[in-house]
């Protein structure tokens, strides 16, 4: 099977530098060189093992702390889509090579072998889960009778051109930019065909980078809807403690993914990644002047200087899902997970799972992990890995009653 991966969308022309000969639908060859490429066509490779293109300015991470543009270099066939916006850039791509790409785009190549299967697992399962099954969640949007409140969560809509995108929208897919080892391409091969699955059925496994010692349940995120493979669980071999949130985010209880393993993490995350070494917990401070401006620029509520805020319902790993914000003028309750995390920052929070504290004149936000928590943690994944647990044992930890067949 063939995966069309998106690449970019809405250019008036692509420049484009093959290695390698390519042939379009009419038998007309374009060779080794740059090209600029304004309509409709599709380039298949003469050789898929040695043909190539690049493509510059290719924007990674959008909307989040790590945004930049690189210069990626992709194998497979090259499409374009003529739409009223302009064009749109498609990968055409194996199965197994688009799998290959991801484990060694979303975290690194030289992560242990057992991560990069566990990856491999999941990342084949999250991209078929929506061939297998009809469209569960959309972009919804719902407000109060007061409409003080915004609920938003932003599920998995279908890209009308192709089945996903490049991008941390979907999965990280940089083609061959990033180093591949030949651990990636074992780890891949090793789990040909793997699916993750529970009573049967392929899932819906979904990922983030760190959980911050407890993983979240699906509800907390996306609608509201119980997922037996995706409630909570602590990201650690024993639990001996309860914790509320604030003396949980409060602290820094051992866990997977509470590593300071410099080594470890430089053989894991990706160069970009790399930049992010506060994930465990982290804080920020604002200015009730800077909040508001945050909230004005991000939602468009005038709320004047904010004077409090409160977490109105949290998820089991201390994330929010409704935090009302108040301010001089007026108020406004936000939900779910990713609306407040976008709300206040300019970029996004690491998470949602934060406490807030007021210090002199600024707002203290004191954070644990990075994304939603839900599914499998990256780095508790890759920690339990090295410490030499099999992928099988990674995803039976993650996704509990799960099992993994072809």
């Amino acid at each position: 099977m063939n995966v069309s991966v998106g690449l970019l969308e809405g250019r008036p022309a692509v420049e484009v530098e093959l290695t390698g000969t390519f042939t379009d639908t009419r038998g007309k060859s374009y060779n080794a060189g740059r090209h600029k490429l304004i309509s409709e066509v599709t380039l298949t490779p003469s050789d898929s093992a040695s043909c190539a293109f690049a493509l510059d300015d290719i924007t990674i991470g959008i909307g989040f702390h790590w945004e930049r543009k690189e210069r990626q270099v992709f194998r497979g066939a090259l499409r374009l889509v003529k739409r009223t916006t302009g064009l749109t850039v498609i990968n055409d791509v194996p199965l197994e090579d688009y799998v290959t790409s991801v484990i060694s785009s979303e975290m690194s190549a030289s992560c242990p072998l057992e991560m990069l299967k566990a990856h491999a697992v999941i990342s084949r399962s999250w991209l078929w889960f929506p061939k297998a099954n009809p469209p569960r969640s959309v972009k919804s949007q719902s407000e109060s009778p007061d409409s003080h409140e915004i609920l938003r969560w932003y599920g998995r809509e279908a890209h009308p051109d192709f089945d996903v995108c490049a991008d941390d929208h979907c999965q990280r897919y940089q083609g061959i930019t990033k180093a591949f080892s030949p651990a990636a391409a074992e780890a891949v091969r090793a789990t040909a065909g793997e699916f993750l699955r529970y009573n049967g059925a392929i899932c819906d496994a979904r990922f983030s980078k760190c959980c911050g010692g407890i993983t979240e349940r699906y509800a907390t995120a996306w609608e509201d809807q119980q997922i037996s493979y995706l409630e909570s669980i602590y990201d650690g071999p024993a639990q001996s403690h309860s914790y509320t949130p604030k003396t949980w985010i409060g602290s820094a209880p051992p866990a997977y993914c509470n590593t300071h393993d410099s080594e470890l993490l430089a053989r894991v995350l990706p160069g970009f990644d790399q930049e992010t070494r506060d994930f465990y917990r982290w804080e920020v401070a604002y200015t009730p002047e800077e909040l508001a401006a945050l909230i004005k620029s991000r939602l468009g509520a005038d709320l004047g200087p904010i004077c409090d805020m409160k977490a109105l319902a949290r998820g089991p790993s201390g994330r929010i899902y409704r935090l009302k914000i108040i301010g001089e003028r007026d108020y406004i309750i936000i939900g779910k997970e990713l609306e407040i995390r976008r709300a206040l920052s300019p970029t996004h929070l690491y998470s949602s799972a934060f406490v807030v504290s007021k210090k002199s004149d600024r707002f203290v936000l004191r954070g644990a992990g990075w994304g939603h928590g839900v599914g499998l943690c990256q780095l508790g994944a890759a920690v339990m890995a090295n410490e030499g647990k099999t992928y099988t044992e990674i995803l039976q930890h993650y996704y509990s009653g799960t099992t993994v067949s072809t």
